[in-house]
């Protein structure tokens, strides 16, 4: 791969530079060694010692695959809250890419953007023992500091709550983005069957939303470790993409929004992903574990629960596999649910009452996020679709819905817009609309714009690198999320040349900043105003929340 100043018009900058390194470098990796080892640091975490590795060329130390929890297949873990890591004696090489979790694929969806992840394409194997993160610092030298340090930004990843991975991307991006001057945090967590197996059983003999108790656990580790690592624990930005940012979402609503002690100062999403989240001993998550029940030969049993937990794990992963599969067209069947004690009440009536963890949030959405989950091809009407998708809708929510997209083109257009807006866009109003002057608000919309399009502009080695490789664009769309986890707001310039303009809460005037090209392929980074009938059109899925389970 070639990059010359000409192929984007600029003279590229050091930090452009630094993206082009980056590229290169994880391009090379599947050829090369990794880059030597320059004084390779070792962390004491008390229950096991981990040695990273120096990229001498990016001046960036990595630590791949910390254990922060017990393996959630040993005894009685699995469907479990997560539990400590058994200490282990001698240096632990923290040098190659943790085993995802075990994977599935979405609801008969050839279009879906987690479906052709590089991860796929690599030897990674997939475990149930998989509750690992890692840890990317600046600088050759990893140096704790308990009275202070660096900001931390820790991402969750997307893929619908049963695909995806720490190794999906590379954390060193973020440092690169962020000039130096944060240290990130990769986490992974049960995904699918495995994580979120719902039913009044698990409530009783284990834990709902396992995933999500994962990722609080890993937030936890961060609050307790991070300053091992250089890092303030006082100073953690959590973000995610997609499920990863539902994730976010989750944990801002966790406890009914007071969770004590705080894991997080900031929150950042990009493109929130909120599907119908129904209580743990409703019709569909019955119907769900009977489902996984009646698959593994467990109907007989007096103690289903233990009986699944004592299935083979190729048994359940089939099952994982399957059921997702053949679920409704780019739908994802294992996500949160309202568990009474995690997740206290449905997501959007805590959010209206203003019961949030969080001081800040910067939220992204994608100009068309709903494309990629909606068949192009379908022959479905509106009608038929809604329901399709919100089951419990009666016909005066679905006759709400159909009117208020008629005059949006055909069919598909208009089943594009619901699922865009309904389960990506909307919820991202909601928050913002409750963190009021602590918010900020931007929107994605290099063509096409679709769901996932964003991810390479601040992972820029995800994917083979940004499409759209100017460097102007992606030092203004990349530093907003890194000035957020270092200022607490994304109106901060510290790139010298960023073209983005000031940056105005969302709540003051309802400014958003538009990520875009022009027709003749410069940078376009402009503020507007919220469509006030996108507002209107999120006001009535708001009110019939209770309907969509949301």
């Amino acid at each position: 791969m070639i990059i010359t100043a000409g192929s984007v018009g600029l003279k590229l900058s050091t930090r452009a530079n630094l993206l082009v390194v980056s590229q290169v470098l994880l391009a090379l990796g599947a050829l090369s060694s990794p880059a030597a080892t320059v004084s390779a640091p070792i962390v004491n975490l008390g229950y096991a010692q981990y040695q990273g590795s120096v990229d001498t060329a990016t001046n960036i130390t990595s630590f791949l695959g910390i254990r922060y929890a017990a393996p959630a297949r040993i005894g009685d873990l699995r469907w479990a809250a997560p539990q400590p890591p058994s200490a282990v004696s001698g240096v632990q090489q923290a040098t190659t890419q943790p085993d995802e979790c075990n994977q599935a694929p979405g609801g008969n969806s050839l279009t879906n953007p987690f479906e052709s992840t590089s991860v796929r394409k690599r030897a990674i194997s997939q475990s149930e023992d998989c509750l690992f993160l890692n840890v990317y610092t600046p600088g050759s030298e990893v140096v704790a500091t308990p009275g202070g340090g660096l900001p931390v930004a820790v991402f969750i990843h997307g893929g619908g709550y049963i695909q995806g991975a720490a190794s999906d991307f590379n954390g060193a991006d973020l440092i690169v983005d962020s000039n130096h001057g944060v240290i990130s945090v990769l986490i992974q967590y049960r995904l699918g069957l495995f994580g979120f197996l719902p039913g009044e059983a698990v409530k009783e003999g284990g834990a709902l939303n396992a995933g999500l108790l994962d990722q609080n656990y890993a937030l936890q580790w961060v609050q307790t470790h991070i300053s091992s690592f250089g890092g303030d624990p006082t100073k953690v930005t959590i973000w995610g993409e997609s499920a990863g940012a539902g994730s976010v979402l989750q944990h801002i609503v966790a406890h009914g929004g007071n969770t004590q002690p705080p894991l997080f100062k900031n929150a950042m999403t990009s493109s929130t992903f909120l599907p119908s989240q129904y209580n743990y001993n409703d019709r569909i998550p019955e119907m769900l574990y009977s489902e996984v029940v009646n698959g593994t030969n467990c109907t007989s049993s007096s103690d289903t629960l233990s009986c699944l937990r004592a299935a083979d794990v190729n048994t359940l992963e089939t099952l994982n596999y399957n059921i997702n599969a053949n679920g409704f067209f780019g739908s994802y069947v294992f996500v949160p649910v309202v568990d009474g004690t995690f997740i206290l009440e449905r997501p959007t009536v805590t959010i209206r009452e203003g019961r949030l963890n969080g001081n800040y949030l910067l939220s992204m959405t994608n100009s068309h996020e709903g494309n990629n989950f909606v068949d192009q091809s379908m022959t479905l009407d509106v009608a038929d679709y809604v329901k399709a998708l919100f089951p419990n809708f009666g016909p005066a929510q679905v006759a709400g819905a159909v009117t208020m997209y008629q005059n949006y083109g055909s069919n598909v257009n208009q089943a594009d817009l619901v699922m865009g807006e309904s389960i990506f866009v909307c919820p991202t109003y909601y928050l913002l609309t409750e963190f009021g002057e602590r918010a900020w608000k931007g929107e994605f919309a290099i063509p096409p714009g679709l769901h996932g399009d964003d991810v390479q502009y601040y992972f820029i080695s995800y994917g083979g690198g940004p499409p759209y490789n100017n460097s102007q664009f992606i030092t203004a769309f990349s530093n907003s999320f890194m000035a957020m986890v270092m200022f607490e707001t994304p109106d901060d310039r510290y790139t010298p040349g960023d073209i983005t303009p000031s940056w105005a809460s969302w709540r003051d005037d309802l400014t958003e900043m538009k990520f875009n090209e022009t027709f003749a392929g410069a940078p376009d980074v402009h503020t507007l105003k919220t469509d006030s009938a996108l507002l209107e059109r999120c006001a009535y899925w708001l009110n019939v929340s209770a309907y969509t389970s949301q």
